[in-house]
This record gives C-alpha cells, structure tokens and sequence, in this order.
C-alpha cells in the first residue's frame, strides 16, 4: 500500500521518467540491430564492416556526452528533455535516409547520443535529484521503460519493417516521437517535484563531489569495470543477433518474439532491487547481477537448442532490472547530487564507450573466423570474475555510504 501510495504521490514524474527510458530504446543496440541485416545488404557491408562503423559513431557520442550532458545542471529538466527527444527524433529521420557510410555514421552517432546516452541520462538525473530516501523507488519505476521497451519495441518494429520495410519503420517512428512523446514529457515533467523537507535534509548531508573529484577516486574505476559487465555483453549478444540466430539455425523471430521473457524477468527484478536499494544500497546487488549475466551468456555460448534464447532472456532480464536500477542510484548515492549532472553524463560518456568497443571488437572477430560460441563463452568468464570483484567492492560502498 506504501508503494502504490507513492505512485499516486508522485505519478507525474515517474511517467516522465518512465517515458524517457521507455523511448531510449530507438538508440539502443538492441532496436538498431533489427535493421543491421538491411544496413549491410544496401550499403554492401560485411559484418565487420558494419560494427566497426558502429563503434566508431559510438565513440564518437561517447566524446560528446561529457559536454552535452551536463548542461541538464543548469537548465531546467522540461527544456533539456525537448532538446534531447528533438535531437532522437532527427537522428532517427538520419537513418531512415541514410544512402551511404558517411550519412549511416553520423545518423549512428547521434542515434547513439540521444538515444541510449541523453535519454536515459535525463531521466535518471531527475530521479536521482528529485528523490531522496525513496530514490530506490523512484529510480526503478522509471527504469521499468527499459524494460517495457525491450519487450514491445522489437517486435513492433519488425512488424512495421516487415510491411513497410526498415527505412519507413524508422521514419513512422520519428513522427510519432515528435507528435506523440515529446509534448507528453513537456507536460509530466514541466512543473518540477518539491522534495519533502525530510528528503531535502537527507540530501544535504556527506560530502558533494565534483566530477573531477570522482574520476581521481580510486574506486570509481573498478567499480564502473564491474557495473558495466551487462551492458557490455548485452551489446554484442544483441548487436549480433542475426549472425546469432543463422549460426545456430534459429529463426530471428524466434529471438526477437522472446523478449518479453527478458521483460518479465528485468520487471520483477527491477521492482525487487529499489525496495532493496532503499532498505540497504546499490552495491549489494552488484554481485547478484553479475552472476545472472554469466549464466545468461553460458546458455548461448553451450546450449545449440532454441530453448537456450528463453535462458539467455530470463537470466539477462534479471541482469538488465539490477543494472538498470542500480546505475541510477549508486552515483548519488555514493557522491551527492549537487553535481549529479555533471557526474552521470561522464558516467553515461563511460558506458556508452565501453559498449561502442564490443560490437567493432566482435565484428571483426567474427570475419577472421574466431568461433561466436566461444567468444560468448569468454564473455560469461569475464562476468564471473567481475561478480567476484564486486563483493569487495559492495563491502567499501557500504562504509562510504553508512
């Protein structure tokens, strides 16, 4: 009954939120691999062709995150989310037109920018400033549209692909955030939440670090190595997904129409991590997480039967809620807000680098014969040993944050 009374208190911002990290989706590895197969048959790109163009423009959002990213401190958040669903919306027209490399890059580029970095990024910051001792809460229900999304947004735009083609799947989908998301976020998200006295009190306290503050810290960096083990993987599991699904002689339907497993999964544990969040911290997950992305991995990589694609969602999707969570709060919780715009698009800049590198990494493996299954495979040791490291780490957070 609390919860749903938090919800009905707070039910304007929440669904701004929630809307934000639902239509983030257009920008997510995920959502523009469903077109790879039409990208690299019109452009006449092989496999590496295509991911080291993708990890390029990734990069190249990555460079641009730190700067755009932190002008949400000094604007109010209605006005920068109008900014950022315009910016979505374009670079989604880019692509729908894009008839060589050059355009395909910068379409990518700023794809990646707005989509998977300033959306969620707008979000989350205004969760994180917004809400104080129920942070956990509020984060996760507004983490809920990356869940929704994976499940209803590639199969929505296979659907449309396939009666419409790739090319007016992305344009139908930039009109309708035009006309449909972006007055509903400037509605939700113009009149800013007051945070209740005891909240404000509760953010006041500890020490406000700056962003310089933090990337000297030296537990910052172990802790994103650790934090971004299933954005990582998931990138090159999804980015790959049709190379995938022909390997193993899989239809990509199959793949596709699993996802709302992966939803289910991610919603429970999504729901579960911000009640938890709020009674203990973030880091606590961390290991649990990790865990979950192993054995997702260790489905695909030995499992030759379509039976695995339902392993594989179910363990990412519980993976995916943690991470989704957890990568809102743990930065205010362990740094303060005062900077948190400042902070969370460096962080944003850091995760979306690290997930450019696996897609061109893995393309290129791909061409010189290096098998998939094996490579998935070294993926799930990578996310073992970083579920080790992440118990350490959760014991130093929990001292920081008291």
């Amino acid at each position: 009954m609390r919860f749903l009374s938090f919800l009905g208190d707070n039910a304007r911002w929440l669904a701004g939120g929630f809307l934000l990290c639902l239509f983030s989706s257009y920008g997510q590895t995920f959502f523009i691999a469903l077109s790879s197969g039409g990208i690299r048959e019109e452009l006449n790109l092989s496999h590496g062709d295509f991911g080291w163009i993708y990890m390029i423009a990734t990069l190249a959002s990555a460079a641009t995150i730190p700067f755009t990213g932190r002008l949400v401190d000094s604007m109010r958040i209605e006005r920068y989310a109008l900014f950022v669903i315009v910016g979505l919306a374009l670079s989604m027209l880019l692509l729908a037109n894009a008839r060589n490399v050059a355009v395909l890059f910068v379409a990518l580029a700023a794809l990646r920018m707005f989509g998977q970095g300033l959306m969620s990024h707008t979000a989350m910051t205004a969760m994180g400033r917004w809400f104080t001792l129920t942070r956990g809460k509020a984060v996760s229900t507004a983490a809920l549209g990356h869940q929704l999304g994976e499940s209803i947004m590639p199969i929505s735009f296979v659907a449309i692909a396939a009666l419409f083609g790739w090319r007016q799947g992305w344009s139908l989908n930039a009109a309708f955030v035009l006309l449909c998301v972006l007055p509903a976020v400037y509605l939700l998200m113009r009149v800013p939440r007051e945070p209740h006295p005891s909240e404000r009190e509760k953010a006041a306290e500890g020490r406000q670090w700056t962003r310089g503050e933090v990337l000297r810290d030296p537990f910052f960096w172990p802790l994103i190595a650790v934090l971004l083990a299933p954005p990582v993987i998931g990138t090159v599991i999804f980015f790959h997904q049709v190379y995938l699904t022909e390997l193993r002689g899989w239809a990509l339907g199959q793949f596709a129409g699993s996802t709302p497993v992966l939803s289910i999964a991610a919603i429970a544990m999504t729901f579960l991590s911000g009640q938890l969040i709020d009674k203990y911290h973030s880091s606590v997950l961390l290991p649990l997480m990790l865990i979950f992305t192993a054995l997702a991995s260790c489905a695909l990589a030995l499992i030759p039967g379509a039976w695995a694609i339902l392993l594989f969602m179910g363990f990412m999707g519980g993976a995916f809620g943690i991470y989704a969570t957890a990568f809102g709060a743990i930065w205010p919780e362990l740094y303060g807000t005062r900077h948190l715009g400042s902070i969370k698009s460096m962080v944003t800049s850091v995760m979306v680098l690290s997930t450019a590198i696996g897609p061109g990494l893995s393309g290129w493996l791909i061409d010189t014969g290096m098998s998939y299954p094996l490579m998935i495979a070294m993926m799930a040791l990578y996310a073992l040993l970083a579920a080790v490291g992440s118990i350490f780490l959760a014991r130093v957070a929990g001292r920081r944050i008291g």
